[in-house]
């Protein structure tokens, strides 16, 4: 004899898919009624007029409660949009920089750094060296310490600055 497959649509079981014997059952209002044979709880929802639905399916026994389920189905749909659109996607935003940049050419890139710390972002700060300029590697981090002392009051440093190749980097969260 083989197992009967539960159904595979996505969401709750409801009515005669939920396969316990007894269920933990909850009614339309919203009390508790105990653990109750599934018939007489299927029997319970039919004269409600609604749908029994399994709430707590890891449970033991299950937990079931007699409710409209397409008004469910929408609330949990509303209530998953509206998870979605409250997320905030950090994005991490790159300022390149020179050992010898100049300070007007700097308040600008830290006004770029200000505005995107504001929205939220991360922001890697990417200083490369050319020809003879990697023999002033204390250039670089004296510029990238002048940055972070800088964003200090609205920036935490989450990865120092760190020599790659013929470029240093260092990242900057928002605090």
């Amino acid at each position: 004899m083989k197992a009967v497959a539960t159904p595979e649509k996505g969401g709750p079981l409801t009515n005669r898919d939920i396969r316990a014997r007894e269920v933990q059952l909850i009614d339309a209002e919203g009390h508790n009624r105990g653990v109750v044979a599934i018939a007489d709880a299927l029997q319970l929802a039919e004269e409600a007029g609604l749908d029994l639905v399994e709430i707590v399916p890891n449970a033991n026994p299950p937990v079931c409660k007699i409710l409209d389920f397409g008004k469910f189905r929408f609330l949990e749909q509303k209530k998953a949009a509206e998870a979605r659109k409250r997320q905030k996607i950090v994005e991490i935003k790159e300022i390149k920089l020179r050992p010898g940049i100049d300070d007007h050419d700097y308040e600008v890139k830290m006004k770029a750094v200000r505005r995107f710390f504001e929205e939220g972002d991360k922001v890697k700060v990417t200083l490369r060296f050319r020809g003879r300029e990697m023999a002033h590697q204390d250039l670089g981090f004296k510029l990238l310490n002048r940055v972070r002392a800088e964003t200090l009051p609205f920036a935490k440093v989450e990865a120092e600055p760190l020599m790659e190749g013929r470029q240093m980097t260092m990242v900057l969260a928002p605090k």
